[in-house]
């Protein structure tokens, strides 16, 4: 997994890639956290790249918009692929974040609360990853 802070206006954009799962959502945390130290309240994570998502992961996801939802900021999430999006759905998570489908829309609505998002569109084709 990889992960990327780029400057936006209006919120940094984290950008992850690959598997967040036990093993890697540490560092997804940290990267968050230390945006969080630095002041950022208003973020925008792009999981558009994202292969696989699991328990542990959604965990740091949760554990984060709380943390700045404390400091009245909001995390905002990007989510394009249906298999993510019913993740977000079935754990009952989409009542609970915002979820874009591109990045300018996020940053369009950096301080939108917490209705809830909707699913990419239907025809959207599933990254698949390379070998």
């Amino acid at each position: 997994m990889t992960i990327t802070i780029s400057e936006a206006p209006g919120a940094p954009v984290v950008t992850v890639v690959g598997e967040l799962d036990i093993y890697t959502a540490p560092a997804l945390s940290e990267a968050i956290s230390g945006l969080i130290r630095a002041g950022v309240y208003e973020v925008v994570a792009d999981l558009t790249r994202v292969e696989f998502l699991d328990s542990t992961g959604l965990g740091v996801l949760v554990g984060a918009l709380k943390t700045i939802q404390a400091h009245d900021g909001s995390l905002q999430l990007v989510v394009t692929e249906q298999r993510l999006f019913k993740l977000f759905s079935i754990t009952g998570l989409t009542k609970v974040f915002v979820i874009h489908d591109s990045v300018e829309t996020a940053l369009a609505n950096p301080t939108a609360g917490a209705e809830g998002g909707q699913p990419p569109p239907a025809d959207h084709e599933p990254v698949v990853p390379s070998t």
